[in-house]
């Protein structure tokens, strides 16, 4: 009760605060214009492509430049760890955002600027990117974003998390709030012992908050390239050395130094003995860029900007006006000042420019960094000034001693690389989380009330007729094995179907295939029809015409199952039967039940229709003899999907299966192609399945980049007016050809070949692999002696 208090006491005074909020958005935007480009994302309103069909994303916070640098090798290693897995990196700063762009750009499937912290703005970024685990960096500890995580049942971690000597006191007061917001976390990873008791000291539970490191520790020292044009520049020039005045700040308090004022006086004096030395000045906040450039004209100085070079000139000073340049620049310098350490703004990160054994040189305000900066002061790694009017000295001392620089700077870099292994203890905890966690996604308010309502009505009549069809179920006299989901929509049933008959035919069983005739056109109730019988999708529905057409088993078709196997026992020598989608149609007893579990988006939102996708709660998965996780091979949430199945049912033995795509058909001719030679250039794609995004996947995954994309309800029949719209928009396209599954291919009209014109249509035949079929098999008999 008292957390709760706390959350209504927040929305009451974020309340009171949004006219504020939005009045600080104006200013900064009628400051900047392209604040104005980051409103509609800092609402929650995300770009289409980021929106995911299922859970299984990672989406990892970092607020700003330092924390988005300190995260690029983390990212990589998820790329890795993790490859099919979307990553989606939001910043909270311009600055921010350009870094991300560049660092990360080739690395995260979507960068963005983070919501504000209101409920609304939170809930609608989590039901577009449907995280599975939220990774925050640092410190950004926001109240309605760590409970509307954990709310969905998603994990949460802070990583590389610290509080600096400056927020800590101002922190402490507020405990009882913030003793209501870190117990969310799921683990806490401080940089430091001293970091840890901080969280401790602010209500972090002690058994999950633990010291994993400084991710700065394992910064990868990547100089800048041969093309770059600043290190041009430098060639042409050739001065007598390089001198980088970093991350340079304004005053923070009253009698502070403006570090650009510092700089420029210094590199004057510096002058007088250096006249070939280059001073490149990089302040840390893009809009401080032009007060720069008027610093260093009123102080006579040749100097170019970075965003204006023109390969020409002689400058004697290079100011720095872009983002993301700055680390493998510190591999051309003969001397780094850090900024942020003469005023009181706590300081930047000194790691970087160690790695590359550069001597580094800051002002006595390191309070952001005071761990790092106690291990190099005691190691005599740092050259530390107690004020602006030493670092013409400081740096002078450097520039006239080439051996104590590189000293120094073997110095720095040996404290630099002690302390390694933070990002990888960070993989660790990130991969634990997204095995373990396997959120729901609800929809928005008010249709969620309304529906919420609906499914009720559903659960209850589902299981009226499920308690009416157990009472009055009916024995085959033959084996029967019954494939179905739990879920709505494709979970591969029909390729799972196909492979049983095979399986069971190799085996020297007689197979036949039992199945309903979804939305089939045909005067006779019961149907039962041998192995590639003439007949058409309008007689038999979409599924049983691929049964047919495989030529692998009878095919009985009809709502009334029993009367329909019955139909089929006796107009064919059959020993065994497979029931299509039949988890929920119990009226026939079955000797095994198969569920099938779509990797992709497994338990369909966790919610029963029409709240989620689910046609029965997930208790109704304790029914099951046997699982199989279909398309394993796309997701990375096996372990997840896993942990849900063995919490529901701890007996039945799970199996993975693949997709396996088989061929290219001409659906003109019939004529195949192996799929690694495929007859067509650029395609586009139409289909009307129960997952579409699986076949698009697998277009991908074979090479195939749609020009365009279609898609239909599942089962639609395809009206010939809805053809000519297809070929025309593949041709506008610029498509030579057109794609689709054998599902659509049997659902089109008559004519379609014509219909299509000059744009010759391509289905793509797949099949099922059982991982580990010997056993499959076995677990399935087990069951039927």
């Amino acid at each position: 009760m008292k957390t709760k208090g706390i959350y209504f006491l927040f929305r009451i005074l974020q309340a009171v605060g949004l006219p504020l909020l939005l009045l600080y958005f104006l200013y900064r935007a009628v400051r900047n214009r392209s604040y104005w480009q980051t409103l509609p994302q800092r609402f929650g309103f995300l770009p289409r492509s980021f929106r995911q069909t299922g859970p299984g994303a990672i989406w990892l916070h970092a607020v700003s430049v330092g924390e988005v640098v300190a995260c690029v090798e983390l990212v990589s290693r998820l790329r890795v760890a993790l490859p099919h897995t979307r990553i989606f990196l939001s910043v909270s700063t311009l600055a921010g955002r350009a870094t991300a762009e560049q660092k990360i750009g080739a690395l995260a499937d979507g960068i963005f600027f983070a919501p504000v912290d209101y409920v609304f703005a939170v809930r609608r970024v989590l039901r577009a990117l449907q995280p599975s685990v939220v990774v925050v960096a640092e410190t950004e500890i926001w109240p309605n974003l760590f409970r509307e995580v954990k709310r969905t049942g998603a994990g949460l971690t802070l990583v590389n998390g610290r509080i600096s000597d400056r927020a800590f006191p101002r922190y402490r007061p507020l405990r009882w709030f913030f003793e209501a917001v870190l117990p969310q976390a799921d683990s806490v990873l401080a940089q430091t012992q001293e970091l840890r008791a901080r969280f401790l000291a602010l209500g972090a539970p002690a058994e999950r908050t633990r010291v994993s490191g400084n991710f700065k520790y394992d910064f990868e020292a990547r100089p800048a390239a041969a093309e770059s044009p600043v290190v041009q520049l430098i060639e042409r020039l050739k001065p007598s050395g390089v001198w980088i005045a970093a991350s340079t700040m304004p005053p923070a308090e009253a009698g502070d130094p403006d570090e650009d004022d510092v700089v420029i006086a210094a590199f004057q004096q510096l002058l007088q003995r250096h006249p070939g030395l280059l001073l490149i000045l990089v302040p840390r906040k893009p809009e401080r860029f032009d007060a720069a450039a008027q610093k260093l004209t009123a102080a006579g100085l040749a100097y170019v900007r970075r965003s204006q070079m023109d390969g020409s000139g002689a400058p004697q000073a290079l100011l720095l006006d872009t983002i993301g340049e700055l680390s493998g620049l510190f591999s051309v310098a003969n001397v780094v000042f850090m900024g942020g350490t003469l005023p009181h703004r706590g300081g930047h990160n000194i790691l970087e420019p160690a790695f590359f054994a550069k001597p580094v040189i800051t002002g006595p305000h390191m309070e952001n960094f005071q761990a790092i900066a106690n291990e190099f002061r005691a190691a005599d790694a740092v050259v530390e000034i107690a004020s602006g009017s030493e670092l013409a000295a400081a740096v002078q001392r450097m520039l006239a001693s080439p051996a104590e620089a590189r000293a120094t700077g073997e110095r720095a870099l040996a404290c630099a690389q002690a302390r390694g292994g933070a990002t990888s203890r960070a993989l660790e905890e990130i991969q634990a989380l997204h095995g373990r966690f396997l959120p729901h996604y609800r929809p928005a308010m008010p249709w969620y009330a309304v529906a919420r309502a609906l499914s009720w009505v559903w659960v209850a009549g589902g299981r009226r007729r499920f308690d009416s069809a157990l009472r009055g179920q009916k024995k085959i006299d033959a084996p029967v094995i019954s494939v179905g989901n739990l879920t709505m929509g494709g979970t591969g049933k029909t390729p799972c179907v196909l492979r049983l008959a095979e399986l069971f035919k190799e085996r020297g069983r007689k197979p036949a295939i039992l199945t309903r005739g979804y939305k089939r056109a045909s005067p006779e109730k019961y149907l039962a029809l041998a192995p590639g019988a003439a007949s058409s999708a309008l007689q038999t529905g979409d599924e049983p015409q691929i049964f047919i057409r495989s030529g692998l088993a009878p095919v009985g078709i009809g709502a009334d199952r029993y009367r329909t196997a019955m139909l089929l026992r006796g107009e064919f020598d059959v020993d065994l039967i497979l029931m299509d989608d039949a988890f929920q149609h119990v009226r026939v007893a079955r000797d095994v039940d198969i569920v099938l579990v779509d990797a992709l988006n497994g338990f369909g939102g966790g919610e029963v229709f029409p709240v989620g996708r689910l046609r029965e709660p997930m208790a109704a998965l304790a029914r099951a003899d046997i699982f199989v996780i279909t398309r394993a091979e796309i997701p990375d949430l096996i372990p997840a999907i896993e942990g849900v199945l063995r919490g529901a049912n701890p007996k039945a033995p799970i199996f993975h299966a693949h997709v396996e795509p088989q061929a290219w058909v001409d659906q003109a001719t019939g004529q195949s192609f192996d799929v690694s030679q495929r007859p067509f250039q650029a395609a586009a794609a139409f289909c009307a399945v129960g997952n579409p995004q699986s076949f698009r996947r697998t277009l991908l995954k074979l090479g195939v980049e749609p020009v365009s994309w279609t898609e239909f309800e599942d089962h639609h029949r395809y009206k010939p007016a809805e053809l000519r719209r297809i070929a025309a928009q593949a041709l506008t396209c610029g498509a030579q050809s057109l794609v689709t599954t054998q599902k659509d291919a049997v659902n089109l009209c008559d004519d379609a070949e014509h219909l299509f014109g000059s744009v010759p249509v391509y289905w793509l035949k797949v099949g099922m692999r059982i991982d580990r079929e010997d056993d499959f098999v076995y677990e399935i008999m087990q069951r039927l002696i």
